[in-house]
């Protein structure tokens, strides 16, 4: 193994990982952004997706909503707006919110708020995504 750094996930809810890990990426707002040990300082936007990062030589997932990145010192601090990982995530409510959010992207009316339509639909696919379900089309 080439090394380990440290990898938080922070939401509002409060800690929802602090590990040594070998490797991450991370649903960057400009595209995916791939951190190793021993990586050079950055701070980045983060968007809604999915967070893949090797715990002793096995992937996981955590889905996030947004928020930031902070690499420096060896260390990756994620400062999300929601945060879930993969195996805590309820795949039945997951699809139920993916099928609300596409009826009303498709009744398309005037009350229909689709900005935050569009927000629920990516979100659940994140964390469908996350749970490692393979039907998110």
């Amino acid at each position: 193994m080439a090394g380990t750094f440290s990898l938080r996930i922070v939401s509002p809810g409060g800690n929802l990982l602090n590990e040594d890990v070998e490797f991450v990426v991370f649903p960057g707002a400009m595209g995916e952004l791939g951190v190793l040990p021993n990586h050079a300082p950055l701070i980045a936007g983060l968007d809604i997706g999915v967070i893949r990062y090797t715990l002793k030589g096995t992937v996981k997932h955590a889905a996030i909503a947004g928020g930031f990145v902070e690499v420096v010192d060896n260390s990756a601090i994620v400062l999300a707006d929601t945060a879930e990982l993969g195996e805590g995530i309820d795949l039945k409510r997951a699809m139920e919110a993916k099928e609300r959010a596409l009826k009303r992207l498709s009744a398309r009316t005037n009350e229909i708020d689709v900005r935050r339509a569009e927000y629920a639909l990516r979100r659940a696919v994140a964390r469908i995504s996350a749970s490692g379900d393979k039907r998110i089309s």
